[in-house]
């Protein structure tokens, strides 16, 4: 199992676009789209990170991380992102709502090896 942690971000502030969804049944395409729509806007101008989870009955939460509004504008407009998000409709999603929010402060806790 891979090392599990929330994405590594620098001082605030920055932006995040928070992408809550239920899934439809069955997979349909939907991890290899998902994986590949992850490579392509973490070589986004102004990406910074993405934290992710999905439960068993199908509900989803997917926090990307963008330095401004404008680097979130572009990637929305992005070619193969619009197609992507068109597609979901169709056939991933049976709801979804996003949230874009400016985080001006921020804070974590890592415990130490070994306690």
């Amino acid at each position: 199992m891979a090392d599990l942690a929330p994405a590594s971000l620098p001082a605030p502030p920055y932006y995040a676009v928070v992408f809550t969804s239920v899934r439809t049944a069955g997979d349909n395409g939907y991890r290899d789209r998902a994986e590949q729509m992850l490579k392509l806007a973490a070589d986004q101008p102004g990406f910074l990170g993405v934290d992710s989870a999905r439960g068993a009955d199908g509900l989803g939460i997917t926090v990307s991380y963008w330095r401004d509004e404008e680097s979130i504008a572009a990637w929305r407009a992005h070619a193969e992102h619009t197609l992507t998000r068109a597609h979901g409709r169709e056939h991933w999603y049976a709801s979804f709502a996003v949230h874009v929010a400016k985080v001006e402060r921020a804070y974590g806790f890592t415990r130490p090896a070994g306690r």
